[in-house]
Formats: C-alpha cells, structure tokens, sequence
C-alpha cells in the first residue's frame, strides 16, 4: 500500500522493503528515534535522494543494494565503526564470493583491477542516533550489484565496479542485503570489548588502502598515508611528521 516513505511498502517486524524511498538512512533514523531494535532493516530497490558521507549525493538506481541497519552498542559508538564494518562487510564477501575488496579510509570499500586503479564497490555511512533509551546508530551500506540499464554512475574520483563484473553468476540482492546487515552488527557487537576492537583494528589495517601514496584532505595535499590510529584516525606522514585526520574528504594522489 503506497505511503508517504516510498511505493508498495512491505512491512515486518524488523524490516521494511521499498521498491522507492527517498533516503533508507532517513527512515531508518526515524525508526531508531522511535525505539526500534537492533538488527531493524530498510531496504530500497531505488533511492531518490539516497546521500554518502558529508552529504555527498548517492546515486541509486535499482540493481544496487541500498540498506540502513539500526545498531544499538552497548556503550557510546565507536569512531571505528564505519571502518569496522567496512572490514567486516569484505570478509563477509570474500567468505561467500571470494572477492577481496580493499578498505579506503574512512567509508569505501575498493576493489583493485589492474591496469586501473581501484574502483569503488560499497559505502558505508554511519549517523548517530538521539534516543533517551540508549545509544542508537543507523549504518546505511551501498553496495554496486548488478549495472543498471544506463550504467554505473561515475561521479567523483573513483570509477565505480559491480559485483557481477566480477562474480559469476551475480549474487542475488537478498544474499548481499544478508551479508551487509550480518557485517554491520557483528561489527558493532566486536566494538563493544577490547579483544573484537582490536581484531577489527587489525584487520581494517591489513586492509587499508593507499598507504605509501600522497593524498589530499579537503582539496589540500597533507602527507602520505601512512597507518590507521588506534581510534580509527588516518596517520599522514609529511616532511618527517606525522598528523592525524579524523575528518575530511580524501583523495589519493598519483600512481
């Protein structure tokens, strides 16, 4: 039955499917807020105005998987999050498909095709949540499944790669949607002790992508990647100093 969050809306306890929905993240907040539990779904065929990190715009025709996941940690959310389930979501894909994917600070997961340079295959945006009974998040995941008719946009520095250019035959949305929403709590859940906290800080950094490579933060060259901090910030080392970003738009420079 149409609403006024998208077109046929298929409810159940714990998630909700739309063939349309302007933003999955938006009304999974708005879930959250109202005290849905962890593991809470909402799933989009397409989005009309699906956004990234920084309010970026996120292109979303049908064949991708759109989804927000509500998280409820049981402390405050860790800034490794995004990171966590980025490295969480590529084990998931290697285990099931044997893609090895490669994690771009601080949201991207790429996958590296030589002669090009690495194309973008997922996102992850994590925003946190105001609810009185507890902490709350909500991790929105895009992953490129299948191309859609009119193909992948290339908007931004990164040429994007779907799953069916590389796995044969493609995986369904469902089992993707699975994967991603596993990756999202188990990451959260692994954050909430020291011994999971510094498995996936382990893991993120045999996974991060770039390092040795000069990059730019906000349009301005700031050093050569050099290792992840303990608290998930990207160390820089630049004329034999080391900084710390927490926040900013990266950009890898040169081969």
């Amino acid at each position: 039955m149409p609403d006024r969050f998208g077109t046929r809306g298929i409810r159940t306890a714990a998630r909700e499917e739309y063939d349309e929905l302007p933003s999955t993240q938006d009304r999974a907040v708005a879930l959250a807020r109202g005290g849905a539990p962890e593991g809470t779904r909402v799933v989009a065929r397409s989005q009309s105005r699906g956004r990234g990190r920084l309010d970026h715009a996120w292109a979303s025709p049908p064949g991708g998987l759109y989804l927000s996941v509500v998280l409820r940690p049981v402390s405050a959310p860790s800034p490794l999050l995004p990171l966590a389930i980025g490295a969480a979501l590529a084990d998931e894909l290697e285990r099931r498909w044997t893609v090895r994917p490669r994690l771009k600070w601080p949201n991207d997961l790429l996958l590296e095709s030589p002669p090009e340079r690495a194309r973008k295959l997922s996102g992850i945006l994590v925003d946190t949540v105001a609810d009185p009974r507890g902490p709350a998040v909500v991790a929105g995941i895009g992953v490129n499944v299948m191309r859609p008719p009119g193909g992948l946009s290339t908007d931004g520095p990164l040429r994007p790669i779907a799953l069916e250019d590389v796995v044969r035959p493609c995986p369904p949305l469902a089992d993707v949607e699975d994967a991603a929403a596993s990756a999202a709590i188990a990451a959260a859940t692994a954050l909430g002790g020291p011994i999971g906290t510094a498995r996936l800080l382990g893991r993120c950094r045999s996974m991060l992508y770039g390092v040795g490579r000069a990059a730019t933060v906000d349009g301005v060259p700031s050093g050569r990647i050099a290792a992840l901090a303990d608290d998930g910030a990207l160390l820089l080392d630049r004329d034999g100093t080391r900084r710390a970003v927490r926040a900013g738009d990266l950009r890898l420079e040169g081969p």
